[in-house]
């Protein structure tokens, strides 16, 4: 009797067919055997079929091999194999992938085995893509030109592609995959895809929050809702993954404020009826909030000074709990072991809670660490950025002690660059237990830009731009700027180099460069400067950097020749002085302290800023002056962050022992430091009814506060609105000795003296898609008679 074993796959459910063969398999067999023995009479034994064949004839292969068809079967000839082998054989052959069909026929001593092979793939597109390109389909999917036809493969590539637009918030993308025949046993294959629209999130909840608002979290999140600009939002799409980055931003904030029982409980994600929109919602549990305690150092190293480490500690008690406090603190204790000359001290904080008075005792415990050093930093994958910029950013070299802290750090320095979109630092075991190799493995991405662009005003008319970027130059992690900026009134050309890790330490050496040739809007004179500013710059302390330079700076000023009637006069006589007195050459020594508490980020809810600096002039050149500016700003937050009050001082003073002050030399405030006024709108100006002339000289000296309140409008987060009101006040003031000499004909000085300027106004902030924008609507409730007022200014937002 023979026994015949064959099936077919199917392309639209190759599992399920396999199942079903399986079975069928089990029940011919079944029926055979019960035929073969139905003669038989009982009670004799029954045995089981076996086969033996001599040999095996294989059919219907026209690209695989015999011998490669007989590998699957494992039928070795002259083998006594079962009717339940034989099945086995089958099972293999088809499991192979690469046949549609396969049927094993027993004829006697010989084997059949009968295929219909798969056909190959002669081509592969995509349809109905427009938010993927073919390009990155094809990188996604498994099946492949030239290669065997496999239906599962096919509908797994189907699922891929599915979960691409997924990644991009379209949840309701669909892919189907279907084949055309051609000649010679070939197909091509399509994926019909259907992209489906953005499954937004069309609202974000909280669910336990009692310290904070909804509002003021959501601002937290890396996701937004959708809203009025949706088209223009690209992160109010519902992607899982973000929002477990989410999670942990929101663990992030609770927890550097002192919540530190703070949990999300469960984050619950409703798809719409429709699958158009999620409803997401963070069910979080808040806690108490806690403040430090009593701070204290301990150890039981016999060469270890407490006294001396307590002494350099920050760390106060009453200030709010936070995680980056106590790693600050660590950080200076164990800078401060180094310069002792104690190596592998490490400290442990040792933290004791008191829930009566929600305080959390600190104790920061120096014990010996494990002898183990660096052995070797390995980097890989910088094709373009040299070793050194990356090696650059780590405090300690091959030999140092071992400090898992410090390679954290220098991993966090190595993505802060910029350079690359992907850096994983890690640490391994060396060629003995002692040693470790730290392996950098990074991923470059572009770091260079070149803009070109145009612009239109009623006042300078038809301008153009051209720039160029690269914050990466030569692979030497160097900044290099060029720009060029022409209109009808002004030409600039930039030059700015920089690099931020001069000498292989942290600090900056570079110079910036520029030639300007700008006419007044309202005057016939133009001024042409030119200057050189190489410097130095350094950090002296945690918050605090100095700024060292030498500045060579040219200027000359343009005017027409003088008109023989004084009523034709186009040119303030004080500016016609000026430009009278010739080119002029500066030389000076300068200097800038800069402190920032911002740069620890220990008090997120608020910053100080303060800065100073100074030039002297008087190294070569034709003047002697001392020219000094200050700025200080303080910000905080209260009403649970709700509000952002602001306070900031401006202010300068120039004084010549050699020489006199120039119109480009003496200050002169615009919108971005007194609100409410043009350019040049307030300080020392001459005017001539006669002739119309109206110049703003600028002043020796200048002073501006500035009050101001940000709050939210109200409005959906994902609008990007908040609005704020100000107040600000001001003056500049003083011109030379001497000035009233140089009045032109029916001329005057006014606003030289001391004299405050009012201001208030309300602030639109707008986060829009070309950048943040910031909108002063003012009212100047104290100017002078010739200042010039600016009611509405249109600027680029800097935050504090």
């Amino acid at each position: 009797m023979a026994m015949v074993i064959s099936g077919r796959k199917s392309s639209q459910n190759v599992k399920k067919q396999n199942r079903v063969s399986s079975a069928a398999k089990v029940v011919a067999v079944t029926i055979a055997l019960a035929a073969g023995l139905g003669g038989i009479a009982m009670p004799q034994t029954a045995y089981a079929q076996s086969y033996s064949f001599s040999s095996v004839t294989i059919e219907g292969n026209d690209r695989i091999e015999g011998e490669t068809i007989l590998s699957y079967a494992g039928i070795a000839r002259g083998q006594s194999i079962s009717a339940g082998e034989l099945n086995d054989s089958y099972q293999r052959i088809l499991g192979s992938g690469l046949f549609e069909s396969v049927d094993l026929i027993p004829q006697g001593s010989r084997l059949v085995i009968k295929v219909v092979e798969y056909p190959t793939v002669n081509q592969i597109s995509f349809e109905g893509n427009r938010r993927l390109k073919d390009e990155d389909l094809s990188g996604i999917v498994q099946t492949q030109i030239r290669r065997v036809f496999n239906p599962r493969v096919a509908e797994e590539d189907a699922q891929r592609i599915s979960e691409g637009y997924s990644q991009q918030g379209r949840l309701a993308a669909r892919v189907q995959p279907k084949i055309i025949k051609r000649r010679d046993n070939r197909v091509d294959v399509v994926f019909e895809i259907f992209e489906g629209g953005v499954t937004e999130i069309e609202r974000i909840g909280f669910a336990g929050n009692g310290k904070y608002s909804d509002g003021r979290l959501r601002r937290v999140l890396a996701t937004k809702q959708a809203g009025l600009f949706r088209a223009i939002v690209s992160k109010d799409s519902f992607i899982e993954d973000r929002i477990e980055f989410d999670k942990q931003l929101l663990s992030d904030f609770y927890q550097s404020r002192g919540y530190v029982d703070f949990r999300i409980t469960g984050v619950n994600a409703e798809l719409a009826q429709e699958r158009d929109g999620y409803f997401v919602t963070f069910n979080i549990e808040e806690g108490q909030q806690f403040t430090v305690g009593e701070v204290l150092v301990s150890s039981d190293l016999p060469d270890v000074d407490p006294d001396l480490f307590q002494s350099k500690l920050k760390l106060r008690s009453g200030v709010v709990y936070s995680a980056a406090r106590i790693e600050s603190e660590i950080v200076r204790l164990e800078r401060l072991a180094i310069r002792e000359g104690l190596n592998f001290v490490r400290v442990d904080p040792r933290i004791e809670r008191n829930d009566r008075d929600l305080t959390l005792d600190v104790e920061f415990q120096l014990t010996r660490g494990e002898r183990i050093f660096v052995e070797r930093i390995d980097i890989e994958g910088n094709t373009t950025t040299l070793d050194r910029v990356v090696r650059e950013q780590f405090r300690v070299a091959e030999g140092d002690p071992f400090n898992p802290r410090a390679i954290r750090e220098s991993a966090e320095r190595i993505r802060a660059l910029g350079y690359f979109s992907s850096a994983d630092v890690e640490a391994r075991e060396g060629s003995t237990p002692q040693q470790v190799i730290v392996e950098v493995d990074v991923e470059e991405r572009p770091t260079g830009s070149i803009g070109f662009g145009g612009s239109y005003s009623t006042d300078s008319g038809i301008g153009a731009n051209i720039s160029f970027n690269e914050r990466n130059f030569l692979g030497r992690g160097q900044q290099l700027d060029l720009s060029f900026n022409t209109s009808f009134e002004s030409n600039q050309y930039v030059f700015n180099f920089a690099d931020p890790a001069f000498l292989g330490r942290n600090m900056t050496a570079g110079f910036a460069s520029s030639y300007v040739e700008d006419e007044d809007d309202d005057s016939d004179f133009s001024t042409t400067t030119g200057t050189f500013r190489p410097y130095l710059d350094f950090p002296i302390s945690d918050n605090g950097r100095l700024q060292v330079r030498y500045t060579y700076k040219y200027t000359d000023f343009g005017v027409p020749d003088e008109p023989d009637d004084p009523a034709d006069e186009t040119v303030s006589g004080i500016i016609r002085h000026e430009a009278g007195l010739g080119p002029r050459h500066e030389s000076s020594l300068g200097f800038t302290y800069n402190f920032d508490s911002r740069r620890t980020g220990l008090n997120p809810n608020a910053g100080v800023l303060l800065e100073f600096s100074q030039d002297y002039s008087g190294l070569g050149g034709d003047t002697t002056f001392a020219k000094s500016r200050v700025r200080a700003i303080a910000q905080t937050k209260i009403f649970n962050e709700e509000l952002t009050l602001r306070a900031s001082f401006h202010g300068g003073a120039i004084a010549y022992d050699r020489g006199q002050s120039r119109e480009t030399d003496r200050f002169s405030t615009g919108p971005s430091i007194m609100r409410g006024f043009e350019s040049g709108g307030i300080g020392p100006r001459e005017i001539n009814s006669g002739n119309g002339i109206d110049d703003s000289l600028g002043g020796n000296y200048f002073a501006v506060a500035r009050l101001e309140a940000d709050f939210s409008l109200g409005l959906p987060e994902e609008y990007g609105l908040t609005g704020g009101v100000f107040y600000d006040v001001g003056s500049v003031w003083g011109v030379n000795d001497g000035y009233d000499d140089f009045v032109g004909t029916g001329g005057k000085i006014v606003s030289e003296d001391f004299e405050l300027r009012h201001v208030i106004g309300v602030t639109v902030y707008w986060n829009s898609a070309l950048g943040p924008l910031r909108m002063d609507f003012t009212e100047a409730l104290q100017k002078n008679k010739y200042d010039k007022p600016l009611n509405f200014n249109i600027s680029v937002s800097k935050q504090f």
